[in-house]
């Protein structure tokens, strides 16, 4: 199985707060998780902690390499960029990553590394897996917290990206049924 590119700056086990997530789902692809995390406006109807994304330059709601965007999550107002994006194809996994912080003085500034990977399975399965290590006052508060309250939101936000990816292909079989 594919692992996540990190940075050196964001490997996991030297940073303050990290945390791994990860299902796997019958009866979808990675073709067709895809569309649920790249398009940012389907975000809101699954994940609960996620809100007010706009991209800096206009451009989106799709993500892209490059793309510069900001969301609030957990309270926080979350400055990002997009530094790896690949698409899923034959044999390859989706990727898509994006460098996140929050601005501030040292008790409040907060820099992270968010990475996604969609990766097709033998018998009609797909793996989703998020990780996201993060340096800043506020990353160690937020490990320390019991539960913690990253893992407990991102297993929300796969599940439900999950659960919107098996809504959009009963929603299309329906329609080719039609």
């Amino acid at each position: 199985m594919s692992d996540i590119l990190w940075p050196a700056a964001y490997l996991p086990g030297t940073t303050d707060n990290y945390v791994s997530n990860e299902i796997t789902v019958a009866g979808l692809s990675a073709a067709d998780v895809w569309p649920q995390l790249d398009n940012t406006l389907a975000w809101p109807a699954y994940y609960g902690n996620v809100s007010d994304i706009r991209f800096d330059d206009g451009s989106g709601p799709h993500l892209h390499a490059g793309a510069r965007f900001r969301f609030t999550t957990f309270g926080f107002a979350v400055h990002a960029e997009v530094t790896e994006y690949q698409p899923p194809g034959p044999g390859v996994p989706a990727r898509v990553a994006w460098h996140g912080w929050v601005e501030g003085g040292a008790d409040a500034r907060l820099d992270a590394y968010h990475a996604w990977l969609f990766e097709d399975l033998p018998g009609g399965r797909v793996r989703i897996l998020t990780q996201e290590s993060q340096n800043g006052a506020p990353a160690r508060d937020m490990a320390q917290a019991r539960p913690n309250p990253m893992l407990n939101a991102h297993q929300e936000w796969i599940d439900g990206l999950a659960a919107s990816a098996l809504g959009a292909r009963a929603g299309g079989a329906q329609q080719q049924c039609a």
